[in-house]
């Protein structure tokens, strides 16, 4: 009986498949012609909208709204057709000025500090977590060079960042380049002031000319932006060095991006908070002599506390963030990440004001 029972099982096998081949078929056909899905807008998309915002709109409503919603859908696959860049802003743009209040637009006068007497330390690796203040004052009594420092924070970039994941992009040539720039000028009595020459890392969502800019983000990884941010213009003007591109949470978001989780110098167990991720790490572990960060929403802040770098985070309205990627336009601001308030100072001294581009400013 067993033997005949397997005999019978396996002369019906081959129909069992079949039919199980066929209702697969004719799912997968209900599927793709019967079940609302695509571009196709139904009543019940509607619905499931308003719950992910806290509403819960009735049946009345919903049939009210449907032919209109079905309408703006042309007309925002009618505007795509039009592409806007990320430097393109808004016709409209914020103002948190009060209606009736009036403020001088004076300048503020410029940082004023006197760099401190140092000497050269043997080892010149013992500089690495020095603020800006102690580095300007050793280049500019050409103790050392900016080349040199240049080298030292290349080298610690390549070394630390397997562990910290806070380098997208080393721009070393760029960075001897600069650094030989600046030298031959200080040599030549032509300083520009106490960021000449200091070696600096900018956050991966400022524009460079040349080299990628990739918001942190897998679509935008080989993104290059054919200007520089006005104030990676500025830095560049007032001497500084660029030596990295570092990383930031993807699209600003967090300390991940598509390199990895950005770690925390002090707890490699730990990410370093974001969106200014690689900055303040790369700051705190000394990578760089500075670096630029931006915030939206606790984005300088909320790393330089995990991390232990000294973030300021300006008032909306002075730094101008042409050629930054934009989060919230109302919003977005940017702003230096030091190892001293003496060198968030400094840096803010050398890149905040208009630039006629960035129209909040």
């Amino acid at each position: 009986m067993e033997k005949n029972g397997k005999k019978n099982v396996s002369k019906i096998w081959p129909y069992i498949s079949i039919i199980f081949i066929l209702l697969f078929l004719c799912s997968v056909v209900y599927i793709f012609f019967f079940i609302p899905g695509g571009e196709e807008i139904s009543r019940r998309d509607i619905k499931i909208a308003g719950k992910t915002i806290g509403l819960d709109f009735t049946t009345e409503e919903i049939k009210l709204m449907f032919e209109d919603v079905k309408e703006n859908l042309d007309h925002y696959k009618t505007l795509r057709k039009f592409p806007l860049n990320n430097e393109v802003p808004p016709a409209l743009y914020f103002n948190p000025i009060v209606p009736g209040l009036t403020f001088e637009k004076n300048p503020p006068p410029a940082v004023k500090l006197e760099l401190p007497e140092v000497k050269v330390p043997d080892n010149l690796e013992d500089l690495a977590f020095e603020p800006v203040t102690v580095l300007a004052a050793l280049i500019k009594s050409r103790q050392v060079t900016s080349v040199q420092l240049t080298r030292m924070y290349l080298t610690r970039l390549k070394k630390y960042d397997p562990v910290l994941k806070c380098v997208v992009t080393l721009t070393q040539e760029l960075a001897l380049k600069q650094a030989e720039k600046a030298d031959r000028e200080i040599a030549a009595g032509k300083y520009r002031g106490p960021l000449h020459g200091i070696p600096w890392g900018a956050k991966d969502l400022l524009a460079t000319k040349g080299i990628k800019t990739t918001w942190g983000a897998v679509p935008y990884k080989d993104q290059v932006i054919d200007e520089d941010a006005t104030v990676v213009k500025r830095l560049e003007e007032a001497g500084a060095v660029l030596v990295a591109k570092l990383s930031v949470g993807a699209l600003a978001w967090g300390d991940v991006w598509f390199g990895g989780k950005t770690r925390n110098p002090w707890d490699t167990e730990q990410g370093s908070s974001g969106s200014s991720a690689g900055p303040a790490a790369a700051t705190a572990a000394g990578l760089v002599g500075f670096s630029i960060g931006t915030e939206t929403w606790g984005s300088i802040v909320s790393p330089s506390t995990r991390c232990g770098a000294t973030g300021l985070r300006p008032t909306f309205g002075r730094v101008s963030r042409c050629g930054a990627m934009a989060l919230s336009w109302s919003m977005d601001k940017i702003g230096p990440l030091c190892r001293t308030v003496e060198g968030c100072a400094l840096v803010f001294n050398a890149i905040y004001g208009p630039d006629g581009k960035d129209l909040t400013i």
